[in-house]
C-alpha cells in the first residue's frame, strides 16, 4: 500500500526525456496556459489518457453486446459533458478518442478565470487564485489546476473579502486597458483619403 507520507504520482512522464519536437510543443503549452511547470501538463495528459483508455475499452464491450457497457458509456459521456470537455447532446466514444490535452488545460481554473477577464494573464490568474482572491460560488478556491465544471463556470467571481472587488484596483484597471488595446487592434483601420484626391 505504501507509506501515507509519500503519495504516489498521479501522472506519467514521457518515455523519452529528450525529444526536441515534444519539448518545444510542451514549452509552448506551458507558456500559453500559464502552467507552473511541465508536471502540470503531464497531469492533464494523464487525465486525458485515462478517459481515452476507458473509451477504448467501452467501445470493445459495446461491440460485444454488453448492456452494462452502454450504461457505463453514457456515464462517461455525461461526466465529460458536465466537465465541459464535450458538447452537450450528440457525443460519442469516438469524440472522446479525438480529444487533445489542450481541451483539459482549457478547463483549469486559472485558464477560465483569465478567459472570463478576471485577470490580465494566465500567470496573473494563477497568482490571484493562490492568494485567495477568486471564488467559485461561495467557496474560496486556491487550486489553479482545479477542473471547473461547466455549471460552475458562471459562478467564478472575486472573493467578497478581496480588494479586487473595487473597480479602481490596479489589476482591474490593467485588465480594462488590455481589453481596450485588444479591441483597438482588432478594429478595422479608418478609411484613408481617396486616391487621386486633392
Amino acid at each position: 500500500m505504501g507509506d501515507p507520507k509519500f503519495l504516489r504520482r498521479f501522472y506519467d512522464t514521457p518515455k523519452h526525456p529528450w525529444e526536441a519536437a515534444r519539448m518545444d510543443e510542451e514549452r509552448k503549452l506551458v507558456t500559453k496556459y500559464g502552467l507552473k511547470n511541465k508536471r502540470e501538463l503531464w497531469k492533464a495528459q494523464s487525465i486525458l489518457r485515462g478517459f481515452r483508455r476507458q473509451a477504448r475499452e467501452l467501445q470493445a464491450r459495446v461491440r460485444a453486446g454488453e448492456t452494462q457497457a452502454k450504461r457505463e458509456s453514457d456515464g462517461l459521456l455525461g461526466r465529460l459533458t458536465r466537465l465541459g470537455v464535450l458538447p452537450a447532446g450528440s457525443s460519442s466514444l469516438d469524440d472522446v478518442l479525438a480529444l487533445t490535452p489542450e481541451v483539459v488545460l482549457q478547463r483549469r481554473f486559472e485558464w477560465i478565470a483569465f478567459r472570463r477577464e478576471l485577470a490580465p494573464t494566465p500567470k496573473g490568474a494563477r497568482q490571484l487564485i493562490v492568494h485567495g482572491h477568486l471564488t467559485i460560488g461561495n467557496h474560496k478556491m486556491t487550486r489553479p489546476g482545479y477542473l471547473v465544471l461547466a455549471a460552475e463556470e458562471l459562478d467564478i467571481q472575486y472573493a467578497p473579502s478581496s480588494g479586487l472587488t473595487s473597480e479602481e484596483h490596479p489589476v482591474r484597471v490593467a485588465i480594462r486597458e488590455k481589453l481596450s488595446r485588444r479591441s483597438q487592434e482588432s478594429a478595422p483601420p479608418p478609411p484613408g483619403p481617396a486616391p487621386g484626391g486633392a
